[in-house]
C-alpha cells in the first residue's frame, strides 16, 4: 500500500521547531495516508439495481393482473390517435429525434468538462442495454410465457422490449444524469414524449414501456457497480483545509484505522502541540451496511430500531448533538470542537485527542472492581440526562493514561431516550462485562452504582436480538452468560415483578413455517384440485364417519392420561382434556411439535408446577412417546411384512426407511453445528426428564396411567384413519394403515409448518396408495381424517382456549 509521505522531513522540522511550525501554518500540509482508489464500487449502485429488479417485478406482477384494464386504455388511446393522425406523426418525429438528441447534447457537455470517462461508461451501458433488450425480447418472443408476451406485445409483430428506449434510459442512468436538475428534466420529458408518440402508434404497449424503463435503469445501475464510479472521497489535503476554515493551526495529519462504521479517521497535530481526532463522513458510506440495518428495522420494534437511512447533514447534525449533550451531562467524552461539510461529499467532525485504549485491549485481570465502577458511572451519568449510548462494548469504552474511563463513539447514541432505549444499554453493558469478568461481578458492580431497581429493569431485555453484533457473536462462543446474569439478578431483587418486553416482530424461524405453510397450501389444494370435495364428504359412509369421530375424540382423553401420567401431582382429569383441545387450537400457528408441548408445559405451570419441573414432566412425556412410537411402527411393520393377506409390503420400504434414518444420523452427528444444536435442544428439553421418570416409576397407578394413555394415542388415530379409508370403501389391514400412519405423523413433527399442514397430507396419500388404494380414495380418505383430527378440533380448541385462559389456567 502506497503513501503520501512527501517532505517528510519538513514536516519532522516543524514539530521540533514552532517558528518553523508557524512559518508553515500558511503552507500545505501533506497528510499520510494510503492512495485513494480512483474508482469504487459504490454500495448504493448495488441497492438501486436490487430495487429497480424488485420494482420490475412488481409491475409485471400487477400489469398480469390488471390485464384487462391495461387493454381497454390501449384500444381508448388508440381511438384518440385515429382522431388527430397529424399530431400523432409530429410527436413521433418529434420523440424519435429527441432522444438521440438529448443523449448526445449531454455527451458533448461532459467531454468539453473534461468527463469523458463518464461518457464512455454510459456508452458501455447503452451497448449491454441494447444487446440484453434485444437477447430478452427474443427469448420472450421464442419462449413459453404467453401471457407475459401478450402483455408486452399486445399481441403484436412489435418488439417485447424497445431497444433503442432500453439502451438511451442505461446510458442515462449510467452517466448519473439524474445528479443535474436541468438535464434530469429535459431528458424524461424527451422519454416521455417518445413513449407517447410510440404508443399513440401502437408500437409499444404500457407495459413494455414501463418494463424497457425499468431494465434499462437496471442495466445501467449494474454497468456503474461492475465498471465503478470516479472516487468523489475529498483527499486528506481537503480534510486539512476545512480544518484551517475552522481555525487550527494544522502542521501534520495521518490517516488511522477506519471506525466500526467504516468512516475514515485522521490524526491531525496541531500548531501549539495539541491534536485532533478527526472522523469523516463520506456522502457514498451512508448507504454501507443498509441491507442489515433494514433487516433490523423490518424485525424489530419501532422503539428499539435505527433509522436505516439518514442524510450526510442528518448524520453530521446526530453526532454533533450527542457529542455536545454527553460533555454536557458530565461524561468523559473527548471534546468536539468542531464540525465542517468537505464540499458536497463529505463532512467531518474533530474533537480533541487523547491519549487512550481501548477496554478491548486491556487484559481481563486488569479489570478490577473499580475500573467496573468508573464504567458505570460514566453511564449512569448519561442515564440521568436520558442519552443512550447504544454501543457500550470494548471498543467505545476506552481508558485514559491516568486509568480513568472514557466513552467514545456517540455516534449510535439517542438523546431524550425513552427507558427502553436506556434499559437495553444496561443490558447490553451488563453482557459486555459478563464476557469480560463474569456475570457475578458485573451484577455486583453494576447494582453498586446503579442499584438492584435498574437491574431488575433491564432483566427482561436480557435477550440475544437486543445486543450489539459482537456482543451476539461473542455470547454464541460462551456458555450460560445470559441465564447467570438473570440468576444474580434475580438473587439481588427476588421480589420484583417486571414485567416482559417482546423486541422482536417476528423470528426469522417465522419466515420459515410462512415459506413452508405456502408449500403446504400449494400441495393441499393442489389434492383438492384431484378430488370433488362435495362429492367425497356426501358418499361417506356416515356410520364409519362417526366411529372416526369418536377415535378422534378419544385421542384428546388419551393425550389427557399421558400427561397426567408423568405428572406425580393431581391433575383434574376433563379440564387437563380441554388442555389438549386447546392445544389443538395453537396448532394452528405452530409446528406440530411444538403447540403441544408449550400448552402442557404452560397449563402445569399454572397448576403451581415449578418451570423445571414442568418442563421435565412433558419431556418426558414426549419422551415414551417417541419409544413407543417407534416401537409401534417396528412391530407393526414386522406384522405387515409378514403377512401375505394383503398386496402392502412395506418391508422393503421399512429397510429403506431405516437406511434413510441412519444416513440422516451420521449427517447430523458428523456436522459440528449441527451436532451441537441438536445437543443443546435435546438437553434443554431432556435434562431434568430421567428424575422425573423415576418419581412415575414410583407410583404403578401413574405409571399405568401413563403407558395405557400413550398407547392409546396412536391407536385412536390409526383407528381414525382406518374408519376414513372404510367410509369410502377401501380395504387394507389394520396393520398397514398404523405403518403409513406412523411414518406419515413422524413427517409430520420434523415439518415446521403449523400441525405439519401439507407434509402430513402429502405422506398420508403417498403411504396409502403404495398400500394398494387408489390416489383418489387415498386422497379423499386423507382429507376426512384430516378434517377430523386437525380442523373440526379448531372451534372446540378455540373455546376452551378462552375458557381456560379466563380461568388463569393458561
Amino acid at each position: 500500500m502506497a503513501e503520501i509521505t512527501e517532505r517528510d522531513d519538513a514536516a519532522d522540522l516543524a514539530e521540533g521547531d514552532p517558528a518553523v511550525a508557524e512559518s508553515r501554518a500558511d503552507n500545505e500540509i501533506y497528510v499520510v495516508e494510503p492512495l485513494l482508489p480512483q474508482r469504487l464500487r459504490r454500495p448504493s449502485d448495488l441497492l438501486r439495481f436490487i430495487a429497480t429488479l424488485v420494482v420490475l417485478g412488481a409491475v409485471i406482477l400487477l400489469a398480469l393482473v390488471a390485464k384487462q384494464t391495461l387493454i381497454g386504455l390501449e384500444a381508448d388511446v388508440k381511438e384518440g390517435a385515429e382522431l388527430v393522425p397529424l399530431l400523432s406523426r409530429i410527436a413521433a418525429f418529434l420523440g424519435g429525434a429527441a432522444v438521440l438528441v438529448v443523449p448526445a447534447a449531454f455527451a458533448v457537455e461532459r467531454v468539453f468538462h473534461r468527463d469523458g470517462l463518464r461518457v464512455a461508461e454510459g456508452l458501455i451501458a447503452a451497448i449491454v442495454g441494447m444487446a440484453g433488450s434485444f437477447l430478452l425480447g427474443q427469448w420472450l418472443v421464442g419462449g413459453n410465457l404467453h401471457d407475459l408476451r401478450v402483455l408486452l406485445t399486445g399481441d403484436r409483430a412489435i418488439e417485447p422490449l424497445n431497444t433503442l428506449l432500453t439502451s438511451v434510459i442505461a446510458y442515462s442512468t449510467a452517466v448519473r444524469i439524474s445528479r443535474r436538475p436541468t438535464w434530469r428534466m429535459l431528458m424524461w420529458a424527451t422519454v416521455a414524449l417518445y413513449i407517447l408518440a410510440f404508443f399513440s402508434g401502437r408500437q409499444i404497449t404500457i407495459p413494455s414501456a414501463i418494463v424497457t424503463v425499468l431494465v434499462g435503469m437496471a442495466i445501467g445501475y449494474a454497468t456503474l457497480y461492475s465498471v465503478g464510479s470516479p472516487n468523489t472521497r475529498p483527499a486528506g489535503s481537503a480534510v486539512v483545509a476545512a480544518l484551517r476554515k475552522l481555525s487550527f493551526s494544522v502542521v501534520s495529519a495521518r490517516r488511522i484505522e477506519d471506525d466500526h462504521q467504516g468512516s475514515r479517521r485522521y490524526a491531525v497535530g496541531l500548531h501549539d502541540g495539541s491534536g485532533l481526532d478527526v472522523t469523516v463522513l463520506d456522502r457514498d458510506r451512508q448507504v454501507a451496511g443498509l441491507p442489515y440495518r433494514l433487516w433490523r428495522r423490518f424485525r424489530l420494534h419501532s422503539e428499539t430500531r435505527r433509522r436505516a437511512i439518514r442524510s450526510l447533514r442528518a448524520e453530521l447534525e446526530r453526532e454533533a448533538l450527542m457529542a455536545y449533550a454527553a460533555q454536557a451531562a458530565g461524561a468523559s467524552t473527548p471534546r468536539l470542537l468542531g464540525t465542517s461539510e468537505i464540499g458536497t461529499e463529505a463532512a467531518l467532525l474533530a474533537y480533541e485527542h487523547l491519549e487512550t485504549r481501548p477496554l478491548e485491549e486491556v487484559p481481563d485481570a486488569e479489570i478490577d472492581d473499580a475500573l467496573l465502577a468508573q464504567i458505570w458511572e460514566q453511564v449512569e451519568l448519561l442515564q440521568i440526562q436520558r442519552l443512550a449510548h447504544r454501543r457500550l462494548t470494548g471498543d467505545s469504552i476506552h481508558l485514559d493514561r491516568a486509568g480513568r474511563v472514557v466513552l467514545t463513539d456517540a455516534r449510535s447514541g439517542e438523546i431524550a431516550a425513552g427507558d427502553l432505549l436506556l434499559r437495553l444499554d444496561v443490558a447490553q453493558l451488563l453482557t459486555y462485562l459478563s464476557l469480560r469478568v463474569g456475570p457475578e461481578r458485573s451484577v455486583r458492580a453494576a447494582a453498586a452504582v446503579m442499584g438492584p431497581e435498574a437491574l431488575a429493569a433491564a432483566l427482561p431485555l436480557l435477550q440475544r436480538i437486543a445486543l450489539t453484533r459482537e456482543t451476539r457473536a461473542a455470547l454464541a462462543k460462551a456458555k450460560n452468560v445470559l441465564p447467570g446474569i438473570r440468576d444474580h439478578i434475580v438473587a439481588l431483587k427476588p421480589q420484583g415483578k417486571v414485567e416482559e418486553v417482546r423486541l422482536e416482530r417476528f423470528r426469522p424461524r417465522t419466515l420459515v413455517t410462512i415459506i413452508a405453510s405456502a408449500l403446504a397450501a400449494y400441495i393441499v389444494l393442489s389434492q383438492l384440485s384431484r378430488v370433488d370435495v362435495y362429492h367425497v364428504f356426501t358418499t361417506a359412509n356416515w356410520a364409519w364417519s362417526g366411529l372416526a369421530l369418536v377415535a378422534s375424540f378419544v385421542s384428546f382423553v388419551a393425550a389427557a392420561l399421558m400427561l397426567r401420567g408423568f405428572v406425580p401431582e393431581r391433575l383434574p382429569l376433563w379440564r387437563t382434556v380441554l388442555v389438549q383441545f386447546a392445544a389443538s387450537f395453537v396448532k394452528l400457528v405452530a409446528p406440530a411439535a411444538v403447540g403441544g408441548v408449550a400448552i402442557n408445559t404452560r397449563y402445569l405451570q399454572k397448576r403451581g408446577i415449578s418451570p423445571a419441573l414442568a418442563v421435565a414432566s412433558v419431556g418426558a412425556s414426549q419422551l415414551i412417546m417417541l419409544v413407543f412410537h417407534i416401537g409401534l411402527l417396528l412391530m407393526f411393520a414386522y406384522i405387515t411384512g409378514s403377512s401375505t393377506n394383503t398386496a402392502f409390503t412395506p418391508s422393503r420400504g421399512l429397510v429403506l426407511a431405516l437406511l434413510a434414518v441412519a444416513v440422516l444420523v451420521v449427517v447430523v452427528l458428523g456436522v459440528p453445528p449441527l451436532r451441537r444444536l441438536i445437543t443443546v435442544r435435546m438437553r434443554r428439553l431432556f435434562s431434568n426428564v430421567l428424575p422425573r421418570l423415576l418419581d412415575v416409576l414410583q407410583s404403578p397407578r401413574k405409571m399405568i396411567e401413563a403407558c395405557v394413555g400413550t398407547l392409546m394415542i396412536t391407536l385412536a388415530f390409526v383407528a381414525c384413519l382406518n374408519a376414513c379409508v372404510a367410509a369410502f370403501g377401501g380395504e387394507i389391514s389394520f396393520t398397514a394403515v398404523a405403518v403409513v400412519y406412523l411414518t406419515a405423523n413422524a413427517i409430520g413433527s420434523a415439518a415446521p409448518t403449523p400441525g405439519g399442514l401439507g407434509a402430513v397430507e402429502g405422506a398420508l396419500t403417498v403411504g396409502l396408495s403404495l398400500a394398494g388404494l387408489s390416489p383418489e380414495l387415498a386422497t379423499s380418505a386423507v382429507l376426512l381424517h384430516r378434517l377430523l383430527t386437525f380442523w373440526l378440533p379448531v372451534l372446540p380448541g378455540w373455546a376452551s382456549f378462552t375458557y381456560l385462559q379466563r380461568h388463569e389456567a393458561l
